[in-house]
């Protein structure tokens, strides 16, 4: 479906779908301070139009396993299309890289990596280097805390687009 154009009415149901995830027509009008029905037809608007990906759970992974946490560059010996493709698919198997961004400048990728120890880690490394994707070189970073971890304010993202 075409883009919908967004008003504030309609930032505020993303802004509260991003917060609180899934919720009643009743609880959402209600943090929306607008009526039930006009609310929920601008919600399945705003997700017919492709705004809403999904819902999700925010879950306290620490308090069910220790974790490792590795954050990692990678530099391709090659780059054509067929390369990024590549190296792409495979990564896009791995469960354990939870996160990969194309970059440009130092590097082609950085990704982040969850494990279960520092051995896991390493065998996971192993075999990315083993499965001949292209990886010139890589640097690692051990994660030694999360700092911050938030979704993007969208009430400033609209206002700061508006901006000339």
């Amino acid at each position: 479906m075409k883009n919908v154009s967004l008003d504030t009415l309609d930032i505020r149901i993303l802004s509260t779908v991003q917060q609180h995830g899934q919720l009643s027509k009743a609880r959402l009008s209600e943090l929306v301070s607008l009526s039930p029905t006009p609310c929920w037809i601008r919600l399945e608007k705003l997700k017919k139009a492709g705004y809403i990906k999904g819902y999700r759970g925010e879950i306290a992974i620490d308090k069910i396993a220790d974790l490792a946490k590795f954050i990692v560059t990678v530099s391709l010996k090659t780059h054509n299309r067929a390369d990024f493709r590549q190296f792409e698919n495979c990564i896009q198997s791995i469960d354990e890289i939870v996160e990969c961004s194309a970059t440009a400048g130092g590097s082609d990728y950085v990704f982040k990596v969850v494990t279960t120890s520092l051995n896991s880690f390493q065998d996971l490394m192993e075999d990315l280097l083993n499965r001949e994707i292209g990886i010139e070189r890589y640097f690692i970073y051990v994660v030694t805390r999360d700092v911050k971890s938030t979704p993007i304010n969208l009430f400033k993202l609209v206002k700061n687009k508006k901006s000339p």
